[in-house]
Parts: structure tokens; C-alpha cells; sequence
């Protein structure tokens, strides 16, 4: 009897450890730099760019100076020629 329950216990320790997930190894996360590097510039059509979305939009900056609220200072050549060229 003692044999049997030995041989049973030994038979499901074999099973378990058979059927054991292999440890994952993990994958190296992207760094800020690569996340920004791959980023994709979605485009329509015609080949403009698509300004729906957030990628798009921060690429049209004025060229000059600010007001202290963030709009362009119209005063200044390098901002009206800005304007001209988005608009």
C-alpha cells in the first residue's frame, strides 16, 4: 500500500511539474527617444498632412516671438510669413 501511494504522489509531482509554464522572458521596453522617433505622420489623400491628429498638430508652430497668452506676435515679419504660408 505504501508502495502505491508513493508511486501515485511521485506520478502527480511529475505530471504538475511537466505541465509548468516556461518563465516568460520579458522584452525590453521602448525609451522615450523610440516611442517619439517611430512615430507615424498620418497624412490625407493628397499627401498633406492629416492636422486631426495630435502628431500633425504640434508640427504647425509660428516661426517668431509669442504674446504672453501663446498666440503668435503679429508685429514681427517671421510670424505674418508664417501666417501667409499655413493660411
Amino acid at each position: 500500500m505504501k508502495k502505491i501511494l508513493s508511486f501515485f504522489l511521485a506520478l502527480t509531482f511529475f505530471t504538475t511539474v511537466s505541465f509548468a509554464q516556461a518563465a516568460k522572458t520579458q522584452q525590453p521596453t521602448k525609451t522615450k527617444k523610440e516611442t517619439t522617433a517611430t512615430k507615424q505622420v498620418h497624412t490625407k489623400k493628397d499627401g498633406s498632412a492629416d492636422m486631426r491628429y495630435k502628431e500633425n498638430k504640434a508640427q504647425k508652430k509660428p516661426d517668431g516671438p509669442k504674446k504672453k497668452d501663446g498666440t503668435p506676435d503679429m508685429r514681427y515679419k517671421a510670424n505674418k510669413q508664417s501666417a501667409k504660408k499655413n493660411g
